[in-house]
């Protein structure tokens, strides 16, 4: 798929009434682990909301044939006891059924989490680059973490609930139709009411959820910017775009609320209405003995039981639309095809030795943006170092890219001993092909950590050997922990210039097969940088070697230089041709780099 055919991460929600029931549908069939063992849980919360129910009819019981017409002890301890076994009955089976569920729901979302991280980590730099980095992030934590709690005690409220719904109804219906008549015309226009503020949670739960997005996006720059931030002295102005990304978040949870809060009066107001209505014809009904004191008595218990759910519903409701939000931002980055893709099985390998590139008619365009490379028509052979010189924003880096398959070209084809980039297997183009970035990132753990994380099999022994042929021991012997030394977060308790030297070890053990540095030792000092080229120079012998050059003395070390100018070809050939005329591009470049390190 080309680089123009990226598709932005985000995307507005739906309009919820259409799209509710699908995305719940979408959800639940992304996980299907939910769906184990429910037979027995439906089975416990069966018994459970039946439990429920059976108190007021033990409560009638108890006062018609024990109370009522005279004081009857065995009939009292009888229904005491009945009653005292069922509520243990229930509150086991009330237990499970909890339990189950937390089991279940747990298992499910976190193989939701980690499909989700994995899509994330697919998608082309392109794409990620559209969306900031802390709005990814959330959809694998802030928005799973809502639908877990939503399953967890939503879910679970909602389904005993809903029982208990039906199962009490039922033995209202029993007891009386005209008062279970009475509690249903109550609530009847309450449902109404609570459905169309049910659309409008929905829309304000999606606004809700993005904003949080936005919120952990500029929480995660600014402590990652904390030192630009001090340099440049904008405290308060990050403050400033902080507190209004935390304001919006505010008045969008409380619009949410407030939506809410309508639908719990209205709640309210139906159970008020209910219960005056039952008690009021109740009574009559009571007086022309139509009904027991205890029928009466277990009714009022009953209709307790059903406005329970009513006046619970709009919580979960308000938790439910949350986690539908939550849901469908998950699902949206699901949604998205990643546009660099692995061929998979239908791929194939890249043949053994070192490796030939040519561009192929290339042209390069960032999505709504002007092309960067125009109609690159190259052939760099097997075994040669080629240096990529040109001015900033020229198209080097673009051109690494496009080697590694970190991005795909607009048009035409990149191909690696004749075989199309797009049709390489990444597990065979990874192992194959190397670069070492221009920030030299690493991770939080040791310096020989991070170097294994090319070849997890080395030892320490092969570790220490591999930095000594780099001529890097005597800096390995400087750290403080030596290869166990912790280079924090992002190896910003290293130098820029010290990452970039591990970043360059983790190469050299990979042992790849095309090598691309894009500016690797841009900020590695003078005297390191003597070093590193000499051990370079011996590292990459055998092997095709692209270098992104900021620097002209790596262009002075490769066996050729490409000069890129505006996405354009305009000069190849060895350095001592290219400088002899100084009114070129590459003679201009050279002369005003000579300038400089003077």
């Amino acid at each position: 798929m080309s680089a123009s055919s990226t598709t932005t991460a985000v995307q507005e929600p739906a309009e919820p009434e259409e799209t509710t029931w699908r995305t719940l549908r979408r959800g639940l069939a992304l996980s299907p682990e939910l769906r184990v063992g429910l037979a027995g849980t439906l089975g416990l919360a069966l018994v459970y909301m039946v439990g429920r129910a059976a108190v007021p009819v033990a409560v009638q019981q108890g006062i018609d044939n024990g109370i009522v017409g005279g004081l009857d002890l065995t009939v009292v301890w009888t229904v005491v006891t009945v009653t005292a076994a069922v509520l243990v009955v229930t509150t086991l089976c009330g237990y499970l059924m909890t339990r189950r569920l937390f089991t279940v729901s747990e298992t499910a979302l976190a193989n939701v989490r980690v499909r989700a991280f994995r899509h994330v980590h697919d998608l082309s730099m392109l794409h990620q680059q559209s969306e900031r980095r802390g709005s990814l992030v959330s959809r694998v934590t802030s928005d799973v973490d809502q639908i877990t709690q939503f399953l967890q005690w939503g879910g679970v409220i909602l389904l005993v609930n809903l029982g208990q719904l039906v199962v009490t109804t039922l033995v209202m219906f029993a007891y009386s139709w005209q008062l279970t008549l009475v509690v249903i015309a109550a609530f009847l226009p309450a449902v109404f009411v609570i459905r169309a503020l049910q659309r409008r949670l929905a829309a304000a739960y999606g606004v809700v959820r993005q904003r949080t997005g936005t919120l952990l996006g500029t929480v995660a720059e600014s402590v990652v910017g904390a030192p630009v931030i001090r340099a440049y002295g904008i405290a308060g102005r990050t403050s400033r775009r902080l507190d209004e990304a935390i304001d919006n978040q505010r008045q969008a949870q409380q619009k949410a609320i407030r939506i809410s809060i309508l639908g719990s009066s209205v709640g309210e107001l139906a159970a008020g209405v209910a219960l005056a209505g039952v008690v009021v014809l109740g009574v009559v009904l009571g007086a022309d003995r139509s009904l027991s004191i205890g029928e009466v008595t277990a009714f009022l218990f009953l209709v307790t039981l059903f406005i329970q759910p009513v006046q619970i519903a709009t919580e979960v409701l308000n938790e439910a639309q949350n986690a539908i939000a939550g849901w469908r931002r998950v699902l949206d980055v699901l949604d998205v095809e990643p546009d660099v893709a692995d061929p998979g099985v239908q791929g194939r390998d890249l043949p053994s030795g070192p490796l030939d590139i040519r561009f192929a008619g290339v042209r390069f365009a960032y999505p709504g943006g002007p092309p960067v490379l125009h109609d690159v028509e190259v052939e760099i052979p097997a075994k040669s170092r080629v240096a990529i010189v040109g001015e900033t924003g020229s198209g080097k880096t673009t051109f690494a890219k496009l080697v590694t398959r970190l991005m795909d070209p607009t048009e035409g084809a990149v191909l690696l001993s004749g075989v199309p980039l797009d049709r390489v297997r990444f597990a065979s183009l990874r192992s194959r092909v190397v670069m070492v970035p221009q920030d030299g990132f690493l991770f939080d753990a040791t310096v020989a950590e991070n170097v294994r994380f090319a070849r997890p099999d080395l030892t320490d022994a092969q570790l220490t050997t591999a930095f000594t042929e780099l001529g890097l021991a005597d800096w390995l012997e400087s750290l403080p922990s030596g290869l166990h030394t912790p280079v924090g977060e992002r190896g910003e308790a290293l130098s820029v210039g010290e990452r970039q030297l591990v970043a360059l070890a983790r190469a050299y053990v990979a042992d790849p097969d095309l090598l691309v540095l894009d500016e690797a030792t841009s900020a590695v000092d003078p005297a390191t940088e003597v070093r590193l080229q000499r051990t370079l120079d011996a590292v990459t012998r055998g092997r095709t070697t692209l270098a992104i050059a900021h620097r002209l003395s790596t262009a002075q070390g490769a066996d050729e230089v490409i000069v890129v100018d505006r996405g354009r070809i305009v000069q190849r050939g060895p350095h001592d041709d290219l400088v002899r005329d100084p009114e070129s591009i590459y003679g201009q470049l050279y002369a005003s780099w000579l300038e400089q390190t003077r």
